[in-house]
């Protein structure tokens, strides 16, 4: 489904949503660093746990509130309160109101998310999902390619300034959202509205996740997504502590006598780069290819690579081995992305899309808890121990998206 053609609605959003990933990546990957240096490592890996709580809570929230008040709405109140918390990020005397700024952050942002997926959803046919999806994907990763490289100079030297831009942007999506973006919450949704309060919503909200987390097949499925989420999570978690501990420093390439030397840090700075570039150039020639495969079998195949890939970063301590490997287990997150997001638009209720985007976003929330124990445990486990772990994982999610596919198949029989 070529861009051209594309609801006017999709193209404001990609253009207002990568160009924000970009100035997101310019300082999400420098937080910690930042809070660590002001509050101490100790406080700050402990503050660090809270934002996936309240992040998890913004997505129920948001899915529900997509559901009843509409899609725009939602999103213009994700807006407005990140650009409100990018300015008091930016005028704040004291760490410990970035760190409320930080929170508001993410909440604002994972109340906007389900409103924005299940747009898609409500704009795209079924069979362009996962192109679309893919395109918004791409559109994302060049800023994760661009973002880390800049933010390392601006976060930490002209860090106001960074803030105030990003303010700036989102006040200008907040406005482009108000004039350029029409609703598209169905009829079948619209009949259901009735009056909005407030503690209604909430009771609603509840009672609804309620009828959702009792559907065995979407717990089938964040139980599988738990699980293969867990090796992919490991290039930002366990990845970095494997590569600046085990990992030599060692020459990129060698030319008459003179060679380029990296060290660990450098090395998982290249790595992490690589993954980067590699959504950015295969995302959408990777969704064509697999365009056709049954979506088991690309859940399958992306448990497969992933928890491989990861394992086998183990076996060797070469960087052009593990550049190959990285191509391994990038693919096993590239092939799994857009399947993700088009599955659960296709599955969800038209009348509860927004509960089951929100509830979606539980599996991630829930990997975050769980993929930094690996980093705990390798205090008293050997390396091959944490990578054997990571493949346990997969090998598990495998099982559940085989038993998930299983329960899938006489789904819409029962639901007829």
């Amino acid at each position: 489904m070529q861009i051209r053609l594309w609801d006017n609605n999709l193209k404001v959003r990609l253009i207002g949503e990568g160009l924000f990933n970009m100035l997101f990546w310019m300082y999400f990957p420098f937080i910690t660093v930042y809070f660590s240096e002001a509050l101490g490592n100790r406080i700050a890996g402990i503050l660090m746990t809270v934002p996936p709580i309240f992040s998890m809570i913004g997505s129920l929230l948001g899915g529900a509130l997509t559901d009843k008040l509409g899609r725009r709405p939602v999103m213009l109140l994700g807006a407005s309160l990140q650009t409100v918390m990018f300015v008091m990020f930016a005028v704040s005397p004291s760490p410990w109101i970035d760190y409320i700024a930080f929170i508001g952050i993410g909440i604002g942002g994972a109340i906007y998310r389900p409103a924005s997926s299940v747009m898609v959803a409500d704009l795209v046919p079924a069979q362009n999902l996962r192109e679309v999806f893919a395109t918004f994907t791409t559109a994302n990763n060049i800023g994760a390619v661009l973002g880390p490289a800049l933010g390392g100079i601006f976060f930490f030297h002209y860090r106001q300034e960074l803030l105030w831009i990003c303010a700036l942007v989102l006040l200008v999506y907040f406005i482009a959202i108000y004039f350029m973006v029409h609703e598209t919450l169905p009829n079948s949704a619209k009949s259901e509205k009735g009056s909005i309060m407030i503690t209604r919503v909430f009771k609603e909200q509840w009672k609804g996740y309620g009828i959702i987390f009792r559907d065995k097949v979407f717990l089938v499925y964040i139980l599988a997504g738990i699980c293969s989420l867990i090796p992919i999570m490991q290039l930002d978690l366990y990845l970095p502590v494997f590569v600046i501990n085990h990992v030599p420093s060692q020459a990129l390439f060698t030319w008459n006598g003179a060679s380029l030397m990296l060290s660990s840090k450098e090395i998982f700075g290249w790595l992490v780069g690589f993954n980067g570039l590699l959504f950015v150039l295969f995302i959408l020639p990777v969704t064509k290819w697999f365009g056709k495969m049954k979506e088991r079998n690309v859940f399958i195949l992306s448990s497969l690579l992933s928890g491989f890939g990861t394992f086998f970063v183990g076996l060797n301590t070469n960087i052009w081995y593990l550049f190959f490997i990285t191509i391994i287990f990038t693919f096993g997150e590239m092939v799994r992305s857009p399947v993700t997001q088009s599955f659960i638009s296709r599955y969800a209720p038209e009348h509860a899309r927004g509960q089951y985007m929100g509830a979606d976003s539980l599996q991630y929330t829930i990997g975050k808890f769980l993929a930094p124990l690996l980093v705990f445990l390798s205090s008293w486990v050997p390396p091959m121990g944490i990578f054997s772990i990571i493949l346990l994982f997969a090998f598990i999610s495998i099982v559940l998206y085989i038993q998930l596919f299983r329960m899938y198949v006489e789904q819409p029989a029962a639901a007829d």
